[in-house]
């Protein structure tokens, strides 16, 4: 952040005040766009090659995608003139890569994991002698189907947030992590079905995770 906004204000000072102190041929604004961006993607591709978190590869990612590129480059005093210089990217194409990958293999691990302790928590709901909420007079387990499509969108957004591209990469992955899930849930509901005839809610907990259908589709 302190890098982004001394660049950002230094090559400020340099299109108002400096610039136009030198002959054109001197090139001044490249000149010193380049040497910061060079310093700059520096410290980005030390950072890349270092052990990261997964918060701060997300972070990093997102500048080389979103906030450098967008935030920074498109400031409506430097666009023009940044235009002209070309910079590239913050990092080289295949270490971009290879942390998009560590990105969605662990957003990916983490809302598979989530998923699951989420249906754990909703089989050992069934087991309690409690009968399920209501909302709007109808039995609903709501709080399965709320946090399974909220887990997925947060997912999808975030991945969105860093480029298109990683978006939909993760939105690809998720769309096979979702029918796994609901799979492990009817097979977890079927077993219900069957062995739960005695429970003193049983009727109640089928038109609750009946009425979860609408909400899945």
């Amino acid at each position: 952040l302190h890098m982004g906004k001394t660049m950002r204000e230094d090559l400020t000072v340099v299109v108002k005040y400096i610039k136009q102190l030198y002959p054109p041929e001197f090139n001044m604004f490249s000149t010193y766009a380049e040497l910061y961006h060079n310093y700059f993607a520096s410290q980005a591709k030390k950072n890349a090659e270092s052990h990261l978190e997964d918060k701060d590869i997300y972070l990093l990612l997102s500048w080389v995608h979103n906030i450098y590129p967008k935030d920074m480059r498109k400031d409506h005093v430097l666009a023009e003139e940044l235009e002209k210089v070309k910079l590239g990217s913050l990092l080289p194409s295949s270490l971009s890569k290879e942390l998009e990958k560590k990105y969605l293999d662990s957003e990916e691990a983490t809302i598979k994991n989530s998923l699951t302790r989420c249906l754990d928590k909703e089989i050992q709901r069934w087991k309690e002698d409690k009968e399920p909420e209501k909302l709007n007079g109808h039995f609903q387990s709501e709080l399965l189907a709320i946090f399974v499509i909220q887990s997925i969108y947060s997912g999808q957004k975030r991945a969105k947030d860093i480029s298109a591209a990683v978006g939909e990469e993760l939105s690809h992955r998720l769309s096979k992590e979702l029918p796994a899930f609901l799979k492990s849930y009817k097979d977890a509901f079927e077993d219900f079905k069957e062995k739960g005839r005695k429970h003193t809610y049983y009727k109640p907990i089928l038109i609750a995770n009946i009425n979860n259908c609408w909400n899945f589709r």
